[in-house]
């Protein structure tokens, strides 16, 4: 790397050596190692950073990386899901990835397999940040640390060079702005973004040590807790043994209104939430206390000539979906692909970076849209709710259930995997949950699916397109079809249904249909019946984006469907299935 003469210091740079900027390094690296790969970060590792609460997605992207095992022997906390008031009322309830009365006590450092391929991690990010970074080094990416960019040289939306604070100018074939908010290459671009109004929120934060953990599961497995307040919320989030993160999420413009200090507002919300307040009777504060705008933003575009947004440079959602990392990582790897795909020559480059863009600009979208009717319909904000009303006007959201759900389905499901439709990092059987249990008058909302037994394929106006997915270092092509910004994956489950309402509109031809298809896959019994659910969820969403017409025919018969209820469901009930699951093992 000689950056003299013309010659490029390295093929790709990518600035910022968060989580950001090592994924793109080492997949680069692992699927494409004749690309040389340099890294520049402003500051020196191991430094504090906020975004330590995980979504499963994340430990797929860690395990392509080879670096689970890494992150999995620091001993972080297994993060098995939630524990919220947040709703209707201020009871508790619980979000799990996994049934807590099914998760087993394991030996640590365990595998990548079985009930740990279905959770998280909740991690201190000085730690992980530098597991990360070291991890890229070890793949053979160049890492500068202590160092900042100064200013971007450019051509049009071509990229020339980087200008440091030192003077020094670096050259690469490709840029990747893995800078955070600080959106380096964003700004010096002239990228605007999106800011709603109604989600300028602050955060403040603080470490602890040795706060109570407010649950134990198994061999160090727990939930972050989520707590409202009349005016906000906290987290509270074990980062391991002794260390937590304690943090407090509140509108900017009530936090100026108040005429408080942080400190203040802290210490106040601390003695507002009395659980919270009993985990810290034998805790000890850093004394780190910061404060930072918490301001959801998109991008509007993530792609130029020879340049990438990733992470929060591209776009934010609020932290209360805890999607920071899971956006962050996914954007990274899908970064890394296309890359090596420019470098392949083989698919056109217009349309790879058109691909990306839009991509993961709907998955941020979609994030700040369940953000909008999280806090838009959150009961126990009892000083906020004109702001909550405000919310839901603002975003044109009604938030009777049936037409909540049709304005979170509206402009598409996004796809984190192939065929799979989710809202908000949720899969659709949870987002409907979700919709019902935030509803002051405990309304639901229905599935067309229960209501009705034919369902008509309608491909009017819709065009046939390619979609492209990351997978194993490229992009691999599915067939789709296009209708505005909707697309129907013909891929997974996704596809599965497709196929089988090609031959089919009544409900039990085609689960009839479906269950063939899915017995040819060669899957075990009960991965038949998780595929199956999955692809009645896929025909849901089908339904509410219009590609499929729904009707009730009285002479068929309908589906009876058994809801699973132990992801989403008060505390104490389960509480009371661990209890019952740990007597039975006795």
């Amino acid at each position: 790397m000689t950056g003299h003469n013309g010659k490029l210091d390295a093929d790709v740079i990518a600035v910022g050596g968060g989580p950001g900027g090592s994924t793109v390094a080492t997949l680069l690296r692992k699927y494409a190692p004749e690309l040389s790969v340099l890294v520049l970060e402003r500051e020196k590792f191991p430094r504090d950073h906020i975004g330590e609460s995980q979504l499963p997605g994340v430990c797929a992207v860690l395990h392509e990386m080879g670096v689970w095992d890494e992150v999995e022997r620091a001993g972080f906390p297994i993060k098995i899901g939630a524990t919220l008031t947040w709703g209707r009322d201020g009871e508790t309830w619980d979000f799990d990835f996994y049934p807590v009365e099914m998760f087993k006590d394991e030996p640590r450092p365990g595998k990548y397999e079985g009930q740990r391929a279905r959770t998280a991690f909740q991690v201190d990010r000085a730690i992980y940040d530098n597991i990360l970074l070291r991890h890229a080094r070890r793949m053979g990416a160049k890492v500068r640390e202590e160092t900042a960019v100064r200013r971007v040289l450019r051509e049009g939306d071509r990229i020339t060079g980087l200008e440091l604070e030192s003077g020094e100018v670096v050259r690469a074939k490709w840029y990747v702005d893995a800078s955070g908010r600080s959106g380096i290459i964003r700004r010096e671009m002239g990228v605007g973004a999106w800011v709603p109004e109604e989600l300028k929120n602050i955060a403040i934060w603080d470490y602890w040590q040795n706060a109570d953990w407010a649950v134990k599961i198994g061999v160090g497995a727990t939930r972050i807790q989520v707590r409202s307040l009349p005016w906000g919320w906290m987290w509270f989030i074990p980062l391991g043994p002794t260390r937590t993160s304690l943090g407090l999420v509140c509108p900017a413009a009530y936090y100026r209104d108040s005429g408080k200090k942080a400190s203040e507002l802290y210490e106040e919300a601390i003695r507002l939430q009395p659980d919270i307040a009993r985990l810290l009777v034998n805790a000890t504060s850093e004394g780190k206390l910061t404060t930072t705008n918490d301001w959801s933003h998109v991008s509007e575009r993530l792609a130029g000539e020879n340049w990438f947004l990733v992470g929060e440079s591209a776009g934010f959602a609020d932290p209360i979906l805890s999607a920071g990392l899971n956006l962050t990582h996914s954007s990274a790897r899908d970064c890394a692909f296309t890359i090596i795909e420019m470098e392949r020559g083989v698919l056109n480059p217009p349309w790879l970076r058109a691909r990306y863009d839009e991509r993961h600009r709907k998955a941020v979208m979609q994030h700040v849209r369940f953000a909008q009717f999280w806090y838009a319909s959150n009961g126990c904000f009892s000083e906020l709710q004109d702001h909550c009303r405000t919310i839901a006007k603002e975003a044109g959201l009604n938030l009777r259930p049936d037409e909540a759900w049709r304005w979170l389905a509206w402009g598409g499901f996004a796809f984190e995997q192939p065929g799979h439709p989710t809202l908000g990092a949720f899969d659709l059987g949870s987002a409907k949950v979700l919709v019902s249990k935030f509803d002051k008058n405990e309304r639901e909302s229905a599935y067309a699916i229960d209501a009705n037994n034919v369902f008509e394929l309608r491909l009017v106006g819709a065009k046939k397109d390619t979609l492209g997915f990351p997978e194993d270092g490229r992009i691999k092509l599915f067939e789709c079809y296009r209708r505005g910004e909707n697309m129907l994956p013909i891929v997974g489950p996704t596809g599965l249904v497709f196929q089988a309402l090609q031959q089919h509109t009544d409900l039990a031809s085609i689960l009839d249909d479906l269950r063939r298809r899915i017995a040819g896959l060669g899957l075990s019994p009960r991965e038949q019946e998780t595929v199956l659910h999955k692809c009645m969820q896929s025909l849901e969403a089908l339904v509410a984006e219009e590609w499929v017409r729904a009707r009730r025919d009285p002479s068929r018969p309908m589906l009876k469907r058994q809801v699973p209820a132990n992801m989403i469901r008060s505390s104490k009930a389960g509480e009371d299935a661990l209890k019952s699951a740990q007597a039975t093992s006795r």
